[in-house]
């Protein structure tokens, strides 16, 4: 099997972009595709079109290895291997759908009959099982005139990774889930994988609609751990002497639990987990699975930002200003979809209460959602400055800097309320200026 020199990338958002620059990073000739002229020419200019820590700096290097067109034609033609990885919207009943894969697939197959060599497409956007090898699979036949696994190979193999730390996920993943129509496009595959990733972590081949269904079902389990940690947090919140990180500190040392995402906290929020929820329910309603896990998972999740509210509201008088720390779903991301800050923001609003905001990168995104309703701060010093009763919403690194002296009350005003959803600050020496209240921790007896 001859050496993968050239790939394409169909898609140049938020987690095609980063993967175009990690291909190049990593030796390959990579063409972008994307019907965004923007994207294309921020692309070719060696910047970032999304915004992501190191994106800029790793685009700015490769740029005599990626470039990027509108041409679908073009790409396909010089490149060996073609990623899809394109938004999945989902449906109203829980779904996702194909609307702007299969608008890429017509446009690759197309491209595709003008090719004699063998070409491997990888679809890596999330879908529903079974969407590739009945749906995407006949389409792309069609649309080339060829034959899978033989003029052509087909694959499903996403992505696990999150905003903020995509690059990293990229290069350092735990393991590597390759759907394969066929053995030989699933092997040109691997060794992509070989050349991209920095460690050698395991690769998982498989048919197509177990690749599907592991993808949802790593996503279903991680939400279903965090909605787990959370309902541990509100037990402790209520019972005297109780202390959510101690109680996760010790189960998380059992191998068969772990440590990773057992935090109480804030719900899970961001384009991915909240949906991939949902979409696991679906397709159990679908075979005739009682969905009791999945439903559960995402009946606490939407409880959280509730559950907040009823903090701050419990112990701050009606009309108070309301600081909130953290807007954006998780740190180092612009990214509000399903934010926990906004969601908790709304509610203070809904409620009457001036509500002063600050995120080091998702400001200019909530000012889009909320408008004028919500005052804006320009530091973390300033929100807090202004505020009565202060939430930390996120574990942004910048909001761990925050010194006792920026919570300290003024002379006229009554001591400042500071709900710490992370536990991000020390509460010793904060407890000496201000109200210091944290989630998942009880009463004194």
């Amino acid at each position: 099997m001859t050496e993968v020199q050239s790939v394409s990338v169909v898609g140049l958002g938020k987690l095609g972009a980063p993967m175009a620059a990690c291909l190049a990073e990593k030796g390959f000739s990579v063409i972008g595709v994307d019907l965004n002229q923007t994207f294309v020419s921020q692309i070719n200019e060696g910047k970032a079109p999304v915004q992501e820590p190191g994106l800029d700096e790793m685009l700015a290097r490769n740029r005599d290895r990626l470039r990027a067109t509108t041409d679908y034609a073009e790409a396909i033609a010089q490149s060996e291997v073609t990623f899809i990885i394109v938004p999945t919207p989902s449906e109203a009943d829980g779904g996702f759908s194909l609307k702007y894969v299969l608008s890429c697939i017509e446009a690759i197959g197309a491209a595709l009959r003008n090719k004699t060599s063998f070409h491997v497409v990888v679809v890596t956007s999330t879908v529903m099982p079974g969407s590739t090898d009945h749906v995407i699979r006949p389409a792309l036949e069609q649309a080339s005139g060829k034959q899978c696994g033989v003029d052509f190979g087909l694959c499903y193999s996403p992505e696990f990774i999150a905003l903020g730390s995509v690059i990293r996920d990229m290069l350092y993943p735990d393991f590597t889930l390759i759907g394969e129509s066929d053995p030989k496009s699933g092997a040109i595959l691997e060794q992509v994988y070989q050349q991209l990733c920095t460690t050698k972590p395991p690769v998982s081949h498989m048919n197509l609609v177990n690749a599907e269904l592991a993808k949802i079902s790593v996503n279903t389990f991680v939400t279903t751990k965090i909605s787990y940690a959370n309902m541990l947090s509100e037990i402790c919140d209520n019972l005297p002497g109780a202390d959510v990180d101690v109680v996760t500190a010790a189960i998380g040392q059992d191998s068969r639990i772990g440590q990773k995402y057992l935090k109480g906290a804030t719900g899970y929020g961001g384009p991915c987990f909240p949906r991939d929820n949902v979409a696991f329910g679906f397709l159990a309603n679908t075979v005739g699975v009682n969905p009791a896990i999945a439903q559960a998972t995402d009946t606490i999740n939407r409880r959280q930002a509730a559950r907040l509210a009823e903090k701050v509201l419990s112990k701050v008088p009606a009309g108070a200003t309301v600081g909130i720390l953290g807007l954006s779903y998780k740190p180092e991301t612009n990214v509000i979809e399903e934010s926990q800050g906004v969601a908790l923001a709304k509610e203070l609003l809904e409620r009457g209460f001036t509500v002063v905001l600050y995120d080091p990168l998702a400001l200019d995104n909530v000012r889009q959602l909320l408008g004028d309703q919500p005052q804006y701060a320009a530091s973390a010093q300033a929100c807090v400055q202004a505020a009565t009763a202060v939430v930390i919403t996120t574990p942004s690194p910048e909001f761990k800097k925050l010194e006792p002296t920026d919570f300290a009350a003024t002379s006229s005003s009554q001591r400042k309320l500071v709900v710490d959803c992370w536990r991000v600050l020390d509460q010793e020496p904060l407890a000496q200026v201000c109200e210091y209240t944290a989630l998942g921790i009880g009463p004194t007896a």
